[in-house]
C-alpha cells in the first residue's frame, strides 16, 4: 500500500494540475530558506564588527559570507523538516483537493481546515520540529547517535503531522489522531520516507507536497481497509465532520 501511495503520490507532484502549485511550494521553501541564510550572515557580521579583528582584516567580511553560505548548506538537512510542515500548512488543502478530485473522484470530497486551525498546527508542529532538530544537531558529533536521533525524530514527526493533517480534513482531529495511532506502524515507515527524502538536495525542496499527497493517498487506503463492509460504516473509525 505505501509503495503503491508513494509512486501516485510522485506521479502527482509533478502533474499539470498541481504545477502551479509546485511552484508556488518551491518559492515559499526557497525565500524561507533566503531569510535563514540572509540572518546567519548578518549574525556573524555583526559579531565581527563588535570586534577588533573585523577592522583590522577586513577580508573577514567576505569570509563571513561564505561560511554563512556553507554553513546554511550544512544545516539544510535540520531546517528542512520544520520548513516542509510549514509549507505543508500553507497549500494543504490546494494539493488534497487535486489529489481527491483526480483519483477519488467517486468519494465525497474533503472539507478544508479552518485557515487558523491549519497555520497553528502547522507553526506548532514546525517549532517542534526545530526544536527536535536542535538538538540532533548538538549531537553532531556523537557517531550514531545524531543519525539515529535525526531520523527516528523526524520520522516520527512527519508521519504524525502529514497523516493528521490529511485525514483532518475528513474526521475530527481527535478520530484522525485514533486512526493514525491505530495504523502507527504504516504511517511511520511512510514517514521514513519522508525524513529520508529532506536528506536528498534539491529533492527535499518537492518534500511538502509530496508528504500531502502521499498521506491523502495513504489515509485513503487505510480508511478503505478500516471500513471493508458495503454500507462503509464503522465504529472504530467513523468517517465525519
Amino acid at each position: 500500500m505505501l509503495m503503491k501511495a508513494a509512486a501516485a503520490a510522485l506521479r502527482q507532484v509533478f502533474s499539470p494540475a498541481l504545477r502551479g502549485i509546485l511552484f508556488k511550494s518551491l518559492a515559499l521553501t526557497v525565500g524561507l530558506l533566503v531569510v535563514v541564510w540572509f540572518g546567519l550572515t548578518r549574525l556573524i557580521q555583526a559579531f565581527q564588527a563588535s570586534h577588533q579583528i573585523s577592522a583590522d582584516y577586513p577580508f573577514f567580511d567576505t569570509l563571513a559570507f561564505f561560511l554563512a553560505g556553507a554553513g546554511l548548506f550544512v544545516a539544510l538537512a535540520y531546517i528542512m523538516p520544520a520548513v516542509s510542515i510549514l509549507v505543508a500548512g500553507f497549500f494543504l488543502d490546494d494539493v488534497a483537493e487535486v489529489v481527491e478530485q483526480s483519483d477519488f473522484p467517486a468519494d465525497a470530497p474533503g472539507r478544508a481546515l479552518p485557515w487558523g486551525q491549519a497555520l497553528g498546527s502547522a507553526l506548532r508542529f514546525a517549532g517542534l520540529a526545530l526544536l527536535v532538530n536542535l538538538v540532533a544537531l548538538i549531537l553532531v558529533f556523537v557517531p550514531g547517535v545524531n543519525l539515529f536521533a535525526f531520523f527516528g525524530a523526524n520520522a516520527y514527526l512527519l508521519g504524525r503531522e502529514y497523516f493528521e493533517l490529511a485525514a483532518g480534513r475528513f474526521r475530527p482531529l481527535p478520530e484522525a489522531r485514533a486512526m493514525r495511532e491505530h495504523y502507527g506502524f504504516t504511517v511511520i515507515a511512510a514517514g521514513c520516507l519522508l525524513a529520508g527524502l529532506m536528506i536528498v538536495p534539491l529533492v527535499n525542496l518537492i518534500t511538502p507536497l509530496f508528504g500531502v499527497a502521499l498521506m491523502v493517498h495513504l489515509h485513503k487506503g487505510l480508511e478503505r481497509r478500516a471500513l471493508p463492509g458495503p454500507a462503509g460504516t464503522d465504529a472504530r473509525l467513523p468517517n465525519r465532520r
